[in-house]
């Protein structure tokens, strides 16, 4: 799925118009086109399936030393950011840590961050987030045992409706022994 810039661009035309502004006017001739570039961008992850966005960070190496089911992998403060898909109003200050135990490979450190970004960049909800990522990270590692952990502000709670700019939200989506073993969710936090 393509995104559709120049529908982007008539539709922020019509949103300027319904605020009471004219989008004729100097100061925001040029908005609908920035708008749509910005939304290209923005959410880019839109255009990709979990599949897809696995095969383009596989990038894994076989691990003598990940074999032996002893070892951790935990990336975490990986800052991403997205849009709530009820308000699209904006996920900020969130991190992410994602935690695996490698199966006889290990995935490139910066292919993680890579994930969590890409998953990022569309209307979301910080649950399947972690879910997205934990699924991505199980297949290109072929390890069942993913964990997630993400803290993030929305801006639908923090700037509208209740105001409450001190409110984070704290999500866990754990996979595997991450499930069944609290000695091993507690070392990732």
């Amino acid at each position: 799925m393509a995104i559709d810039k120049e529908a982007i661009k008539k539709h922020i035309e019509g949103i300027l118009v319904a605020l009471g502004d004219d989008p004729n006017r100097p100061g925001l001739l040029e908005t609908p086109q920035r708008v749509a570039n910005m939304y290209e961008e923005l959410f880019e992850g839109m255009n990709y399936t979990n599949h897809e966005i696995a095969e383009m960070f596989n990038k894994s190496f076989e691990e003598e030393c990940a074999s032996n089911g002893n070892n951790i992998v935990v990336v975490k403060d990986i800052e991403i950011f997205s849009h709530c898909e009820h308000h699209l109003a904006l996920m900020y200050d969130m991190t992410v840590t994602v935690a695996y135990i490698p199966q006889g490979k290990v995935i490139g450190l910066s292919k993680i961050a890579r994930i969590a970004d890409m998953v990022g960049k569309r209307l979301q909800l910080q649950e399947r987030i972690g879910s997205d990522i934990a699924d991505i990270i199980a297949e290109v590692t072929g390890s069942p045992d993913v964990a997630v952990l993400i803290d993030a502000s929305h801006s639908c709670m923090t700037a509208r409706g209740i105001c409450k700019p001190s409110a984070k939200t704290h999500t866990e989506t754990l996979r595997g022994k991450f499930e069944n073993d609290s000695n091993l969710w507690m070392m990732i936090r």
